[in-house]
């Protein structure tokens, strides 16, 4: 964070606005007769939005009947006997 007078923020503003779009300055505060008076910021960029279903028809859809028929044999191997 650094501090430019009035003055210098008018002369150098094309400088200041590159410095704080870079990540050079992470704010820079322009004084008005040493208070000071405004802050210079990057605007936050918007975060990217989810995009759902990339992955459509990649992959195989579930069998539900298949894994239902492998719950029985596992169920079978622990139990000895069927649900």
């Amino acid at each position: 964070m650094s501090t430019v007078n009035m003055l210098e923020a008018r002369t150098n503003l094309s400088r200041l606005v590159e410095a704080v779009e870079s990540g050079a300055e992470t704010e820079i505060i322009i004084a008005r007769n040493g208070k000071p008076a405004a802050r210079l910021v990057p605007i936050a960029q918007p975060k990217k939005k989810l995009r759902l279903g990339l992955a459509r028809g990649k992959y195989r859809p579930f069998d539900y009947e298949k894994f239902q028929a492998l719950d029985t044999e596992v169920a079978t191997m622990f139990l000895g006997k069927e649900k």
